[in-house]
């Protein structure tokens, strides 16, 4: 009986276990577009926004430029063991902030690596030319992945991208 007893509470406790950590799951394969239509002003929407992008796990903190247009947000990372590359990280992101956030006007990274901080500042402008696509008609997470697939994949791109900003 006490066997029993203890394969029943076993069971229980791998229920609630699993019960209990199947929000964090679930949150973290929602949908970024949820976030389409944010303003800069929003700064929920840009947290959790850059939480969920590459990187995020470097990320160290934001500033919102809202005073006056053009309107701008500034991300921060503490780069200085990471491993994937600052500048597809910087396009990467900055194309998914011009797609959800209506009035962003430009976007600037600041990557710490130890040795000193790079910067990449991108305009919309910029970016939507770089693409040759109008970033705030892609309403799928799908199309903008395909997108980002051609585009991200030659460094040499993502070199001339960023240079001439």
């Amino acid at each position: 009986m006490r066997k029993i007893l203890i394969a029943v509470m076993l069971l229980a406790a791998s229920l609630f276990i699993t019960g209990a950590c199947s929000p964090l799951l679930e949150a973290e394969e929602t949908d970024l577009l949820e976030y389409e239509g944010a303003v800069v002003g929003n700064n929920s929407a840009v947290l959790n926004t850059l939480n969920r992008l590459p990187g995020a796990e470097y990320f160290t903190g934001f500033e919102l430029a809202t005073k006056q247009q053009p309107y701008g947000i500034t991300a921060s990372y503490d780069w200085g063991q990471a491993t994937p590359s600052d500048k597809e990280t910087a396009a990467h992101n900055a194309t998914y902030l011009f797609t959800l956030i209506d009035n962003v006007d430009w976007v600037q990274f600041d990557f710490d690596t130890g040795a000193g901080v790079e910067q990449y500042r991108l305009t919309r402008e910029q970016l939507q030319a770089w693409y040759r696509v109008d970033l705030t008609g892609i309403d799928e997470q799908e199309k903008l992945e395909e997108l980002l697939e051609q585009y991200l994949d030659d460094d040499q791109k993502i070199d001339a991208l960023l240079t001439q900003s």
